[in-house]
């Protein structure tokens, strides 16, 4: 009894002394492994981050997408799709990958995807992505834009006073800020419209389509010279300019 006892008191001693010293590996993280292998990883967030901690990259599921992030502080900012967000060096917002799609209870359908880029806190300015609503293909193209004056993350602090306006006073801010040139206003569009056509857009600092290069599905080729307020001033067709 005696050597038996002494056994299991060695035992005893001996689990405890390994028992500190693994969970000192995990504290301090001396010789811990720095990389590792999977063969498949299910998660539903990725969170990439500096060795300081800042924010710089992430993927997630559509329940677990975050809102819009500036320098930390995160903002409301629903999206309804799955995807990835970047971060810049102040771990604020500067573009993204996101994407969706399904059929509703009727049998309609709605996608989407999208891949844009962010000046220093302003919305994107370089997008390509592609619009499908019941069904229909609505838009697919690369869009290039202002980036505007107006801060990213003042229009998400002051969303809730927009929010209690009235929808007629929310309008009338919102043109305002766009007269101002607080809004990014596209500037080129290459792709395919809602009708069909393969079009390249050239737009004035408003936004506004003032050269159009389009060829419809039917195979119509046409140059299109439009005013500010977007009216068709003259359309050139390649008789046209046959004739010329």
């Amino acid at each position: 009894m005696p050597k038996s006892s002494g056994f299991q008191n060695y035992i005893a001693i001996y689990s405890g002394v390994v028992t500190l010293a693994f969970g000192g590996l995990l504290l301090t993280g001396a010789d811990a492994p720095r990389n590792a292998r999977f063969d498949t990883i299910d998660v539903q967030r990725i969170n990439v981050r500096e060795a300081d901690g800042t924010l710089r990259m992430v993927v997630s599921n559509e329940g677990r997408f975050p809102g819009a992030i500036f320098q930390g502080r995160e903002y409301r900012h629903p999206r309804d799709a799955a995807g990835m967000i970047f971060y810049n060096d102040e771990g604020t917002e500067n573009g993204g990958l996101i994407f969706n799609g399904a059929k509703d209870a009727n049998d309609k359908i709605r996608s989407g995807g999208h891949l844009s880029f962010d000046p220093y806190d302003r919305d994107q300015v370089v997008a390509l992505q592609q619009i499908e609503e019941d069904g229909k293909l609505v838009r697919a193209g690369l869009v290039i834009s202002d980036k505007g004056t107006g801060s990213a993350e003042a229009m998400f602090r002051e969303k809730p006073r927009f929010d209690a306006m009235t929808p007629e006073a929310r309008d009338k801010a919102y043109t305002e800020m766009a007269e101002r040139g607080e809004f990014n206003n596209p500037r080129l569009f290459v792709g395919k419209n809602a009708r069909d056509a393969s079009v390249l857009d050239l737009r004035d600092g408003k936004g506004k389509t003032r050269l159009r290069l389009q060829v419809a599905a039917d195979g119509t080729a046409q140059i299109l010279f439009m005013d500010a307020a977007g009216k068709v001033q003259r359309t050139m067709t390649p008789d046209d300019l046959a004739a010329k």
